[in-house]
């Protein structure tokens, strides 16, 4: 249809990408909305900013929870938000291409389908794509070859493990850890070592800026918080020991699981993999040196793209600018009872 519009959707828990038009042009912006009761108060990056600083009667959050649409309502106005603010019309009857994690239940499908086709955004064409699918067709992954690549996405609040081999992806897991929970183990260890209670933004920061992994010179930031004895603010310096500490109380476990992950695979394929590399993707795969701490752990190289943290979002791309890599994508419709 000459009015036909075709966008790529890729929804996080930390942020929304959406990419349209050929070349595409990738928008993201904070997946979180404020609300109050059923007033909508501030979406996307307005409402992220507002983060840890809301009264006690205003929510903010996410629409997902780890990796999965929690609340179909609040997504689908986050969407229809974005659209407006990058001034899209969104066509008649456009074809929506979602990225999605594997091995979700019909039910859990259809959540995006009337995410794109509920009270305010209707009539759409809707598509899941499989997350380590896209993210394979970005990097240049051939997704047909025999022997096997992996992929590992380290998100906001989860991390999934696929091999991709013959067009398909032949294994795969998913763990409720990620970036979320790193930060929150950071603001444990603070509170375990120096008695502060220190907010999520806080801790957020904490990692980003002394989170590296790697055997680097000690540094230190000075931050606020509220003693847990007294009740009172107080200043404190938190070194990178301690941030370093409280990531691998959490990274552990996910290293752990990883390692077994592997030992199961069929040894031809872990072989390969060995050779190649595993692919290490998602916004906290930026932590410094995390690529190295999982190779010494588990014993297999890790490969760090460029396009680590937008990888699901130009895999869509590729898609849209080529119709045969369509076949890597499913029709999601709704139910009629």
């Amino acid at each position: 249809m000459i009015f036909e519009k075709v966008y790529g959707i890729d929804l996080g828990n930390s942020s929304v990408k959406i990419i349209s038009g050929t070349p595409g042009t990738v928008y993201t912006e904070k997946n979180i909305i404020a609300s109050k009761g059923r007033e909508i108060i501030a979406v996307g990056d307005e409402a992220y900013a507002m983060l840890g600083k809301q009264p006690q009667d205003i929510r903010v959050k996410s629409p997902m929870a780890f990796g999965m649409i929690a609340e179909l309502e609040l997504q689908e106005i986050v969407l229809y938000t974005m659209f407006n603010r990058i001034g899209d019309t969104q066509g008649f009857r456009s074809i929506i291409y979602f990225t999605a994690p594997p091995d979700m239940s019909p039910i859990e499908k259809r959540a995006y389908y009337y995410v794109a086709n509920g009270h305010w955004m209707r009539q759409h064409k809707v598509f899941l794509v499989e997350s380590p699918m896209a993210e394979a067709l970005a990097l240049g992954i051939n997704p047909d070859d025999p022997t096997g690549n992996m992929i590992v996405n380290i998100g906001s609040e989860s991390t999934s493990f696929a091999i991709i081999a013959d067009g398909r992806i032949i294994i795969s897991r998913k763990l409720q850890t990620g970036g979320k929970q790193m930060t929150e183990a950071v603001c444990a260890e603070i509170r375990s070592e120096h008695h502060l209670q220190i907010g999520y933004m806080t801790g957020h920061m904490l990692k980003n800026e002394l989170g590296s992994l790697g055997e680097d010179e000690k540094k230190g930031i000075r931050v606020i918080g509220i003693d847990s004895v007294s009740g009172l603010p107080r200043e404190e310096m938190v070194t990178s020991d301690v941030v370093r500490a409280g990531i691998l109380n959490s990274l552990s476990g996910l290293a752990a699981e990883m390692k077994t992950f592997l030992e199961r695979i069929p040894p031809q394929i872990a072989m390969h993999i060995k050779k190649e590399g595993i692919y290490l993707t998602g916004g906290t795969a930026r932590l410094p040196e995390l690529h190295q701490y999982l190779a010494d752990y588990t014993g297999f190289i890790f490969n760090l793209p460029d396009i680590y943290e937008k990888s699901c979002i130009m895999g869509l791309g590729k898609i849209i600018e080529n119709k045969e890599l369509r076949r890597f994508a499913q029709p999601v419709t709704e139910r009629r009872l």
